[in-house]
């Protein structure tokens, strides 16, 4: 009888409703991969083997494969949402207080919770690699896994070390009437310019460099005095410069191009003593680009690499991973670089709800890597990973699975139609 024949294609056009069905219901979720029902032809054994008249035992489902091609990018307004652009797993701690309960995820819907952990509307936590410093260049340590706190404190200030400076001087300046330097008197120099520095402790001090003309020689080059002063009090400026004018200062020297000729490397200037419990403020400053061209004196660059102290102001992921902690002084530290997970094959995870997979015999041993690096995809901040359900499909494939059920109860039909004419002979 084909009973269990027509009772098998039911059973394997049900699943089929049953997966089509809950791939349309999934189709705004974010993270979620398809499915799709594979069936395979069944044979009752026999000793001889297959007959070839013998027409089957109907149908069954092989698996309900996952289908992890990419799906569509969601551009949001959190920087805590991350797409995977390519092939890579978010890694995940079920329980933030174990991270040995390892979970994979491609939903990357983060948030802050309650304790200042990077997690998911479920409570598990976002894990990353350990930085081993406080810069990119340090590197990460991909052995070492760790939640992602945001309870950082304050940026800590950065003492400066250098100061670039790059400045065009008037070559028509005329000298100075005082040919004596003194920073309180505006005849016996040029022109100057300010930036401001900091100490250890991260408090804020002016460096004024005063630029002095020297004499036009029969040399085609022409000589320039610059005088380096802390001037955070103007009545009683400090000399910082690395030996007390008048004989001090630094001599810069132009070609009859205008070019910078000396000095060829920074100028290393003496400590300045704060007088508090920071540490003095060694500097060099760096004037190289400069010209003396017949234009206004202008400062064409300024910059200094010391930063106050700050507070956070947010949290910034790159394409490779790396979350920073952005600050209010304008530095940021690296917080870690996101864990990223594959796997031989990624159909055989264990499905475990709410997006996320788990590692199984079928899947192969977990990969773990950096997003950029690899076959890893790279990760898009403030995006989101859209389903990649396809509903016009979905709705075909819905009537084509109707169908099979209808024709399989048809057959059921048919049969207890034989059934009965063969039960009402006399």
């Amino acid at each position: 009888m084909s009973f269990t024949t027509a009772l098998s294609g039911l059973n394997a056009a049900a699943n089929n409703l049953s997966t089509t069905g809950n791939n349309i219901a999934n189709a705004n979720t974010t993270g979620f991969k398809k499915s799709r029902s594979e069936f395979v032809d069944v044979y009752a054994s026999s000793i001889g083997g297959v007959s070839k008249t013998q027409p089957g035992a109907g149908v069954r489902v092989s698996e309900v494969a996952q289908q992890f091609n990419q799906g569509n990018l969601d551009f949001t307004d959190n920087s805590l949402d991350l797409a995977v652009s390519g092939e890579g797993f978010f890694t995940m701690a079920a329980n933030p207080g174990d991270l040995k309960s390892l979970i994979y995820t491609r939903n990357g819907a983060f948030r802050v919770n309650k304790d200042g952990l990077v997690t998911n509307t479920q409570g598990q936590a976002l894990l990353a690699y350990a930085a081993n410093g406080k810069s990119v260049s340090d590197g990460f340590s991909q052995g070492v896994l760790k939640t992602v706190s945001i309870n950082v404190g304050a940026g800590l200030p950065t003492a400066t070390t250098n100061v670039d400076l790059k400045v065009n001087l008037d070559s028509n300046s005329a000298v100075p009437a005082n040919n004596v330097f003194d920073p309180t008197k505006s005849n016996s120099y040029t022109k100057q310019t300010s930036a401001t520095v900091f100490d250890s402790l991260g408090v804020s001090h002016t460096l004024t460099s005063y630029f002095v003309a020297g004499p036009i020689t029969a040399s085609p080059t022409r000589d320039w005095k610059v005088y380096h002063y802390i001037t955070d009090n103007p009545d009683a400026p400090v000399n910082v410069d690395l030996a007390a004018p008048p004989a001090g200062g630094t001599t810069l020297t132009f070609d009859s191009t205008g070019k910078l000729t000396t000095p060829t490397s920074p100028v290393t200037l003496k400590p300045y003593v704060t007088g508090t419990s920071a540490a003095d403020i060694s500097m060099k400053t760096d004037y190289l680009g400069s010209t003396q061209l017949s234009a206004a004196f202008s400062v064409d660059a300024l910059k200094q690499d010391g930063l106050p102290a700050g507070r956070l102001t947010g949290i910034a992921i790159d394409k490779e991973g790396v979350i920073f902690a952005r600050f209010s002084n304008g530095g940021s530290t690296p917080l870690g670089k996101v864990a990223m997970t594959r796997f031989p094959n990624p159909q055989g995870l264990s499905k475990l709800g709410d997006t996320n997979w788990a590692q199984s015999a079928d899947s192969g041993e977990p990969i773990p890597g950096e997003a950029g690096s690899g076959n890893f995809g790279l990760i898009n901040a403030g995006a989101l990973e859209q389903s990649n359900v396809d509903l016009s499909a979905q709705l075909v494939n819905l009537i084509v699975a109707q169908q099979a059920y209808q024709a399989n109860a048809q057959t059921m039909t048919t049969e207890n139609s034989i059934v009965q004419t063969i039960l009402n002979i006399r």
